[in-house]
């Protein structure tokens, strides 16, 4: 889908120098962008858009200020050829903030596009569709920890449909299985034959297991040809694991690469709009994860059954991050090493698998919306290394390090967090208004 964006001009007919640089944004914006007709800025009101667009400043926005007030969209600001705000218009900026009006002005051409994609994703929210295959939390493996899980309240689904207007379905996990149970088993072997050059498996993973995988992969494609618009899927596959025979860690990859569908762990709503968001206007891996600040001491080391943390400098500064098993479920695109492998929880069937995968080392921000649905927490880190743990629940798990860990882990909207691929603060903060939602580091 196409961002619609409506190009204003500030005088009464557009002038040269706002037509050149129109132009100039019409070549550098690509064919993501929808051009609607330009109007003078006193007719923008009332025109369906994403946006609007000041493609050229003059001194007439000072006397323009009522006009600017009346604008109920959000207002790109991109005055330079370049793809970003000129610096001649800092001033006019500042003279709109100081009296309510707020614009978004992006200061490299990266950030352009990045805008451009938010506003994009924000009408694809407004019609899109999460599903969650769930049955009864109450009575899983772990139902002590799943039932404190914001996600799974009904005040939580209702503040997504409210703030972004996506619809969240809940469906059966067990008719799910049921569906898969019922594929044919030659679709099934076709499925193999055809993902199996592709697709890095460790040799202890058996056929059988293999072949569960794919089904489950098959029944989630059947259920996503019928039903349009979802931007996203996740299933309550540990404390359900009862269910299933397998778990759809192989099935998210697979439907990530081949559909571009952002998956949820354990049907996990909020992780799955932070990777939606963060992955569709950014362009960069955003995976999700478990956190283990080095400070929990003894309760992160016993649920991760593992002996003791790694020796680094500042250890209150460090955390751990595993999810079951491995650092989490990472595309193979996103990777810089990827294999399948066989289960790691004891929670899980025994035919059931992981994926052991890496990001890059190196920076990266961990960001997490909050329960108010209107800000992500955000903290720039820095992966270090990785961590090896024989006869553990973390056989390969991601260190981080942070500039406060107390303030980190006071601050923290959930265990759970989104591993983003690189220092990317600043770009949340040019998306953030066009989405409405406050970027607050910790």
């Amino acid at each position: 889908m196409s961002t619609r964006l409506l190009p204003i001009y500030l005088e009464e007919h557009p002038t040269d120098s706002f037509r050149r640089q129109l132009a100039e944004l019409q070549l550098l914006g690509g064919r993501s962008i929808d051009w609607l007709e330009p109007v003078q800025i006193g007719r923008a009101p009332g025109i369906d858009a994403d946006a609007v667009i000041v493609p050229d400043m003059s001194g007439v926005a000072y006397r323009s200020l009522a006009e600017f007030q009346a604008l109920t969209l959000p207002i790109l600001v991109v005055t330079s050829e370049f793809g970003t705000v000129s610096m001649w218009d800092w001033e006019i900026r500042d003279y709109l903030r100081r009296r309510g009006v707020e614009t978004v002005a992006p200061t490299s051409l990266q950030e352009f596009h990045d805008v451009c994609r938010a506003l994009g994703v924000k009408t694809r929210l407004a019609s899109g569709r999460m599903l969650a295959y769930q049955d009864n939390l109450g009575a899983g493996k772990q139902p002590d920890i799943f039932k404190r899980f914001y996600w799974w309240e009904d005040e939580c689904v209702q503040d997504l449909q409210r703030t972004f207007g996506v619809t969240v379905e809940h469906r059966s996990y067990k008719e799910l299985v049921a569906r898969a149970d019922s594929i044919p088993e030659q679709r099934v072997e076709d499925e193999l034959q055809r993902v199996s050059a592709g697709v890095p498996m460790d040799h202890a993973l058996v056929r059988r297991a293999r072949m569960e995988a794919l089904r489950l992969k098959l029944a989630l494609d059947d259920e996503l040809d019928e039903t349009p618009g979802v931007i996203a899927a996740g299933i309550n596959c540990l404390n359900e694991s009862a269910t299933a025979r397998t778990t759809p860690c192989l099935a998210w990859n697979l439907l990530f690469e081949e559909r571009g569908l952002i998956w949820g762990c354990e049907a996990d709503l909020t992780s799955m709009i932070t990777q939606y968001i963060t992955w569709e206007s950014l362009r960069t891996p955003a995976i999700m994860t478990n956190l283990y600040p080095f400070l929990m001491g003894d309760a992160a080391l016993k649920h991760e059954k593992i002996p003791y943390f790694p020796t680094v400098d500042e250890p209150q500064n460090h955390i751990l991050t595993a999810h079951c098993g491995f650092v989490g479920v990472i595309p193979q695109s996103w990777a810089t090493e990827w294999t399948l492998r066989p289960r790691v929880l004891e929670i899980v069937d025994p035919l059931a698998h992981m994926i052991d995968g890496r990001i890059p080392e190196g920076d990266l921000t961990v960001v997490k919306i909050t329960s108010t649905m209107d800000s992500f927490v955000v903290t720039p880190a820095v992966l270090t290394n990785y961590e090896q743990y024989e006869n553990s629940d973390c056989l390969n798990g991601a260190v981080l390090r942070v500039e406060d860990g107390y303030r980190f882990e006071e601050h923290l909207a959930s265990h759970h967090a989104v591993l983003a691929v690189g220092d990317i603060q600043r770009r949340l903060d040019v998306i953030g208004p066009v989405l409405g939602l406050q970027m607050v580091r910790i």
